[in-house]
């Protein structure tokens, strides 16, 4: 079954809470900029599983399709520091026939630093083709579900978002 969950008032948004381990850093101390994706998609990995019953090996046996990467848009705000602790948000913000774009955002432990932000977009397609292919029903009411509402995505700049979202952090550590 490609979701155990009901759909139903589902959340939007995702975290999880991860520590930046040694072996991922720099010789700065710094997680590395090529681990920030395996932090991130892990991270969805985990989430849409704990909070839809998500199993992407189900929508691969099932289905027979899968999502993968078409582009990436990352911006790295400020390091995340070996040891520390980081929230990972995760959330679909935009999706149609056969694209999603999830956004990922790391802040530090008490949500009040922006470390890194990314927009992934991906694609839709058959693993028997290769080839785009339309998201059939069930994977679009899922979007549906779980897509952030109210987000004009098309007239959506990137820069704007990153400045949007940091100043949401701000007003939450001013709370």
């Amino acid at each position: 079954m490609l979701f155990t969950a009901d759909l139903s008032n589902m959340p939007v948004e995702a975290e999880s809470r991860v520590i930046v381990r040694f072996q991922d850093c720099d010789p700065l101390m710094h997680l590395n900029n090529s681990k920030y994706f395996e932090y991130f998609f892990n991270a969805r990995e985990d989430q849409v599983s704990k909070l839809y019953g998500f199993s992407y090996e189900a929508m691969f046996r099932e289905l027979r399709t899968s999502w993968v990467v078409y582009q990436h848009q990352i911006a790295y705000v400020r390091p995340a520091l070996i040891s520390e602790w980081v929230r990972i948000t995760s959330r679909v913000i935009y999706y149609n026939e056969d694209t999603m774009v999830t956004e990922y955002f790391m802040t530090n432990d008490l949500h009040t630093e922006l470390k890194t932000m990314l927009w992934s977009t991906s694609k839709h397609i058959s693993i028997t083709t290769g080839k785009r292919t339309p998201h059939p029903q069930e994977v679009m009411d899922y979007l549906k579900a779980t897509c952030v509402p109210d987000l004009d995505f098309p007239n959506l700049q990137f820069n704007d978002r990153i400045h949007t979202i940091k100043h949401a952090l701000n007003a939450k550590a001013n709370a």
